[in-house]
C-alpha cells in the first residue's frame, strides 16, 4: 500500500511539467563544481555553482542520469555514474585517503560508460576529447583544484555555448539514455502494477532521513542470504518492476528533499505526507506541526485557522473532503530505514482530528504566548534540559499516530511530563496543555476546563489550587528574600502523597499570612482558601496518575488566575 501510494504520486507529479520531480531515468543531484569546456575539449574554466544558504555553502541541484548504487568496496565491475560522478571517477584526481591504482580503475570505467554511451552529441564528444587529453594536467592550473583534490566533490560537464544546461541535460543525450537497453536479469509480475516486466534486482537509494545513513537507505532490500527464501536472492524476493522501483524512491525523495514543504520532523521520525490530489490539507500539514520559523512566527495560527475556515459549512468542497491523505513515517536503521508508522484516511477526516487536537490542547496561558503550539514544542517540555535529543524515541512518532486516529494520548507521553514537573518543579504553558488534553481524552466525562473552575469538586484539582494559594501568600509576605519557596521543597510530595505535608503547609500558611502588611489582603486569602478546602474532610493519603495532573491543572489555573492584569476577579484577594 505504501510503495503504490508513493507510486501514484509520482505518476501525478510526473504529469505535471512545473512539479520538478526527475523524468524517468534521472535524479536532481547537487554538483558544486561544473567543468566548462568547448567543442575540441580545452577546457575553459571551472565553473563553482555553490551559494551561501544561511551559515553554509549550498550547491545548485541539476538533472543528471540517475545515480548507480556501488557497494562500500571496490567490486572487479566499478559502477560509474553517467557524465557525472566524484571528482576521483570523473576526472582521474586521486582524492586524499585512496590508492593509485583504484583511482585509474575509477576513471578508467567512466570513460567507457560515457563511450558506451554511443552518442554522438557535440557535448558528448567534446567530454571524450577533455577526459582522453589528460584531464588533471588542464584542471591544476585552476584556484579551485586543491579543494576539489580534498573534497572529492561531484562534478559534471557543460560545454562553453551552453549557459545552463550540463551535457548530461542535453535533449540528444537525454533521448539516448531513455532508448538504452537495460539487462533484464529476471522478469516477474511487480507487486506494485500487476504487470509482467523486468524486476528490480536493487532497488534506488532513500536519502533525506535524518541520521540515516549518508549514502542512503531502502525500505526493502534483502542483503543478507538469512533474508532470502525458495533459493531467491535480493529484489527477487519481493518482485518489483523497474519502473514502479524508480516511480516510489523518486517519489519518496523528492518528498525528503531539502526544503521540502512536505516533510516535517517529529522526534526522531522524518514524517512525509501527500494526497491522491492537490489539496488544502497537502500545503498546510507541514505547518500545522512544525515549529514556525523566526521570520514566519504566526505560520503555525495561520494554519490553524485556514483549516477552521476549510471545515465551516460550505467551506470544504465535497471533493476535497474524499480526497485520500496519507502521512509517512520513516527512523533511520543502518542501511535500511525503518517505517515508523503509516496512516491512511480522507482530507476531511484528518483535518477534523488536527482541529480537535489543537482544541483540546486549549487552556489559558499569558497574552504574549501563542494560541497554538507546535508538536516540537510541546515535546521539549518533556524532555531533560529542554532539549530535542533528550525526547524520548519512540514518543514523538506514538504521540503523531493518536492525534491523526482519533485516539487518547500515549500514557508515555502523560507520565513523561508529571516526571519532568517533579524533577523541575516548574508547570508552564506547554505541560499544562499537553495534561490537559491527555485527561480530557481519556476521561471525557471529568472535563478540565480552559481556565479556572470554582465548581470543579475534584481533590487533585482543589489541592492544586490550594498550593496555589499558598505559594502566593509566600511570594507577597517575603518578596524575594526565600531562597527555596514551598513549591521547590513540597511540590513532589503534595503531588502524591498530600496527607504527609499538607499539614505542615498549613502551618506555614499560618505563619506568612501574618506577616502581610495589607490586611485586606490577608482576609481575602482566609476567604479564597475557605472556598477551596470546603467538602475536603481529610487530606488523602495519595493521589493516582490522574489526580496528579488534575493537581498540576489545579495549581495552574490559580496561578494563570493569579497573574491577570487590570482585570479584577473574584478569585484573586484585593487590597482594601
Amino acid at each position: 500500500m505504501i510503495l503504490q501510494a508513493l507510486k501514484e504520486y509520482y505518476d501525478r507529479k510526473a504529469a505535471d511539467s512545473e512539479s520538478g520531480i526527475a523524468p524517468e531515468g534521472f535524479q536532481y543531484k547537487e554538483i558544486p563544481f561544473v567543468i566548462v569546456i568547448d567543442t575540441a575539449g580545452n577546457l575553459v574554466q571551472i565553473k563553482d555553482t555553490r551559494r551561501p544558504v544561511g551559515k553554509q555553502l549550498r550547491a545548485q541541484a541539476f538533472l543528471v542520469p540517475q545515480e548507480e548504487k556501488r557497494a562500500g568496496k571496490l567490486g572487479k565491475n566499478v559502477k560509474v555514474n553517467l557524465l557525472w560522478d566524484k571528482a576521483e571517477y570523473a576526472c582521474g584526481i586521486c582524492a586524499e585517503n585512496s590508492i593509485g591504482e583504484e583511482a585509474e580503475r575509477k576513471h578508467a570505467a567512466f570513460i567507457n560508460r560515457v563511450h558506451l554511451l554511443s552518442c554522438q552529441d557535440e557535448g558528448v564528444l567534446a567530454v571524450l576529447k577533455f577526459l582522453g587529453n589528460n584531464p588533471i594536467h588542464a584542471l591544476e592550473a585552476h584556484e579551485q583544484f586543491q579543494e576539489i583534490k580534498e573534497a572529492n566533490p561531484f562534478v559534471s560537464f557543460q560545454l562553453n555555448t551552453d549557459s545552463i544546461e550540463l551535457v548530461p541535460q542535453r535533449r540528444v543525450v537525454i533521448d539516448k539514455i531513455r532508448n538504452m537497453n537495460k539487462t533484464v536479469e529476471s522478469h516477474g509480475i511487480c507487486l506494485i502494477t500487476g504487470e509482467l516486466g523486468a524486476v528490480a534486482r536493487l532497488h534506488p537509494s532513500i536519502k533525506g532521513v535524518r541520521d540515516a545513513n549518508t549514502t542512503g537507505g531502502n525500505i526493502v532490500s534483502f542483503n543478507l542470504s538469512a533474508f532470502n527464501s525458495y533459493g531467491k536472492s535480493q529484489g527477487a524476493n519481493a518482485p518489483i518492476g523497474e519502473k514502479a522501483a524508480f516511480a516510489y524512491t523518486t517519489a519518496l525523495n523528492h518528498l525528503l528533499r531539502k526544503n521540502s514543504n512536505q516533510k516535517i520532523q517529529v522526534g526522531d521520525a522524518s514524517v512525509v505526507f501527500w494526497s491522491d490530489k492537490e489539496s488544502i490539507l497537502e500545503n498546510t500539514f507541514g505547518a500545522l506541526f512544525s515549529e514556525p520559523e523566526k521570520d514566519n512566527p504566526d505560520a503555525l495560527t495561520d494554519a490553524v485557522t485556514s483549516l477552521y475556515k476549510a471545515l465551516e459549512k460550505g467551506g470544504m468542497p465535497n471533493l476535497e473532503q474524499t480526497k485520500k491523505f496519507y502521512v509517512l513515517g520513516l527512523s533511520p536503521n543502518a542501511a535500511r530505514i525503518s517505517v515508523r508508522f503509516w496512516l491512511v484516511g480522507t482530507v476531511r477526516d484528518f483535518s477534523h482530528k488536527i482541529i480537535k487536537h489543537f482544541e483540546g490542547l486549549n487552556i489559558v496561558h499569558a497574552d504574549y504566548e501563542p494560541d497554538h503550539l507546535s508538536l516540537w514544542r510541546m515535546l521539549l517540555s518533556t524532555a531533560i534540559q529542554g532539549k530535542s535529543e533528550n525526547i524520548a524515541p519512540n514518543l514523538a512518532g506514538e504521540w503523531m499516530r493518536t492525534i491523526l486516529n482519533g485516539l487518547p494520548y500515549p500514557d508515555s507521553l502523560y507520565q513523561s511530563v508529571l516526571r519532568r514537573i517533579r524533577a523541575d518543579k516548574e508547570i508552564h504553558y506547554p505541560r499544562a496543555a499537553i495534561i490537559k488534553g491527555y485527561l480530557n481524552r481519556k476521561q471525557p466525562e471529568k472535563e478540565v476546563t480552559v481556565s479556572l473552575d470554582i465548581e470543579n469538586k475534584n481533590v487533585g484539582y482543589r489541592l492544586g489550587r490550594l498550593f496555589a494559594v499558598f505559594e502566593k501568600i509566600q511570594d507577597e509576605a517575603h518578596g524575594r528574600e526565600i531562597n527555596a519557596g514551598i513549591k521547590d521543597r513540597y511540590y513532589s510530595a503534595a503531588s502524591t502523597v498530600p496527607a504527609s505535608v499538607f499539614s505542615t503547609l498549613v502551618r506555614l500558611k499560618t505563619h506568612h499570612i501574618k506577616k502581610l502588611d495589607n490586611k485586606g489582603r490577608a482576609i481575602n486569602f482566609e476567604k479564597l482558601l475557605g472556598e477551596i478546602l470546603n467538602d475536603i474532610v481529610d487530606f488523602p493519603a495519595q493521589l493516582n496518575l490522574s489526580d496528579q495532573g488534575r493537581f498540576a491543572i489545579g495549581y495552574y489555573h490559580q496561578r494563570q488566575d493569579f497573574f491577570k492584569k487590570n482585570e479584577s476577579t473574584n478569585h484573586e484577594p484585593q487590597g482594601e
